[in-house]
């Protein structure tokens, strides 16, 4: 309310982090005893004047990362076009804090529009990766038998 109520170039430093650490410290008890999974989308800001290491950052303070029990870095990283068309991103996801299970480990997913993580996509990943479907190039075969010229041939031919 005070930065839409004052005038143009007042200084509210710190308020966003101040709200966001007040309102974490009064859901932390209620979420963990409904055992309730609270979910946050953040930004990425960059640091002015970094030299050394990561100039990005989160706005809204520490709280939010201290509070967190998983964190995940998601990064599109390549777009999935059919002809012209784009019909989804290939994108990356790196577990950057995780109270639960062991952290910085990474996944690369495509995420279609319209359907959400190709499941198709993983199965082809992993069967290249056991040496189930073998890769020459740009070609995939399964048993001998090509079954597409690129990722996404070897999808659609999975798909059908």
């Amino acid at each position: 309310r005070a930065e839409i109520e004052g005038d143009m170039g007042d200084a509210h430093v710190g308020l966003q982090a101040r709200l966001m650490s007040q309102a974490l410290r009064k859901l932390s008890g209620s979420i963990n005893k409904t055992k309730t999974i609270a979910l946050f989308i953040n930004q990425i800001r960059e640091k002015v004047g970094i030299i050394f290491g990561s100039p990005e950052t989160t706005p809204g303070g520490r709280a939010l990362k201290f509070y967190a029990t998983v964190r995940l870095e998601i990064r599109r990283s390549e777009q999935i076009k059919t002809g012209a068309d784009v019909v989804g991103n290939r994108t990356k996801i790196k577990v950057v804090k995780n109270k639960v299970a062991p952290p910085f480990r990474t996944a690369i997913v495509d995420i279609m529009y319209g359907q959400g993580i190709s499941q198709t996509g993983e199965l082809v990943d992993m069967a290249v990766e056991r040496d189930i479907v073998e890769k020459a190039g740009s070609w995939y075969a399964y048993q001998g038998e090509r079954i597409g010229q690129g990722r996404e041939n070897a999808k659609t031919y999975l798909d059908n």
